[in-house]
């Protein structure tokens, strides 16, 4: 392989797909210019299905305009977006308690509201990345307002309602690692010694708690001590969790001058996750394995869904930055191949987001309450940075 042209071509695939592809869809089809935020409900054409809003997706695309806006090109469209987003949270996304809510209709009345902290983390990096775009300091500091408040959330005893009753105690995977990335965008803003407390804190409990070297995996959900818990869902792997995780050490360890600590136990997690969802059959990385190799409960237990393949995307280049070991430039060009031949959707733009496991479409939609413009720019943005770094 030659890898500077290989880094050059995936470089300029990276931004002509965000300027030409991406953000025009959404701009587009999902920018709400009547009620400020963003609509996500659409069908393969970029039609509206449901004018629900997803409250995750006001701050994840106000992120990623924002975002795009720092990293790709100054479109001012982007960044208006990113701020009618933003705006779009603070006027209808809070209940009288700080907790977000989870779904709004379309003129922002609250529809659902959910024990989850994430649409806190997604409007916190909107706010930091808005801040970083603009210079404007008052929303570097809302943004970590809202991270404190959802630490606070996180440990008042009782405030947001547990997973299980108390017969089973037990922590999660996925708020652990979310901290990470959540701190890490809020301190490229800000100062403030609550946030790499809380990644060593979030790195600490994945050591402790998560990382089962007799299934060579990250687990899920554990007890609170780290237990294993022998049932279905305690069993659960979930490769592109944890490879999204991997990244993220990663990220950490590159701001550390490349830590050496942090990298081996970023680069152990991708290798063992690698293992478990790459497809040996048919390709991709697939959504839930059983550390024991038992049948799985989750009905889309094979499928192939969008963004477990980029973040392969991204984790195998940053492993490829990290050590220089050919093999994760290779595992790069598997997974990108593998993602582009199946998913984007050459008539209409964007991308599909549900892959059987054979890599045919289950369903053509581009978006809904979980899927919408995040994932892939995200791993396109990051991409192309990463590739240019390289270069």
């Amino acid at each position: 392989m030659n890898t500077t042209e290989y880094l050059s071509k995936w470089a300029i695939s990276y931004k002509d797909d965000i300027i030409n592809n991406i953000m025009p869809f959404w701009m587009k089809y999902g920018l709400d210019r009547e009620h400020g935020g963003v609509y996500t409900c659409v069908n393969r054409d970029g039609s509206l299905m449901d004018t629900t809003k997803s409250v995750w997706f006001q701050g994840r695309f106000g992120f990623i305009a924002a975002y795009a806006y720092n990293n790709i090109e100054k479109n001012p469209q982007w960044l208006a977006a990113s701020k009618s987003c933003i705006d779009f949270i603070e006027a209808h996304c809070f209940d009288t308690d700080g907790h977000m809510f989870f779904e709004v209709t379309e003129d922002g009345k609250p529809l659902r509201k959910r024990r989850y902290v994430f649409s806190e983390g997604f409007a916190a990096i909107a706010m930091a990345e808005y801040a970083l775009a603009t210079g404007e300091k008052e929303y570097a500091k809302k943004a970590l307002d809202i991270f404190k408040r959802t630490l606070h959330f996180l440990n008042t005893p009782g405030f947001l309602e547990p997973k299980y009753l108390s017969t089973l105690p037990s922590r999660g995977h996925s708020i652990t690692m979310i901290l990470i990335n959540t701190a890490s965008r809020i301190r490229m803003v800000i100062d403030d010694p609550s946030l790499t407390e809380q990644i060593d804190t979030s790195i600490a409990a994945l050591r402790k708690y998560f990382i089962h070297p007799e299934f060579k995996a990250l687990l899920e959900m554990v007890g609170p001590d780290g237990e294993f818990i022998d049932t279905c869902n305690g069993r659960v792997i979930n490769p592109g969790h944890c490879i999204e995780t991997a990244w993220f050490i990663m990220e950490e360890a590159k701001y550390r001058n490349w830590d050496k600590d942090l990298l081996q136990l970023a680069l152990q997690i991708l290798d063992w996750s690698w293992e478990w969802g790459w497809d040996k059959e048919f390709g991709g990385i697939i959504n839930f394995r059983d550390c024991r190799n038992l049948p799985v409960q989750d009905y889309s237990q094979d499928m192939k869904f969008w963004w477990p393949q980029t973040e392969a995307i991204i984790a195998t280049l940053y492993a490829y930055q990290a050590t220089g070991d050919e093999k994760y430039l290779q595992m790069h060009q598997q997974v990108s191949d593998w993602a582009y031949a199946h998913f984007p959707d050459k008539e209409y733009g964007e991308w599909y987001g549900y892959l059987h496991r054979d890599g045919t479409v289950a369903q053509p939609a581009k978006g809904n309450l979980f899927k919408g413009p995040f994932h892939i720019p995200r791993m396109m943005i990051r991409g192309y940075m990463l590739c240019k770094e390289l270069l």
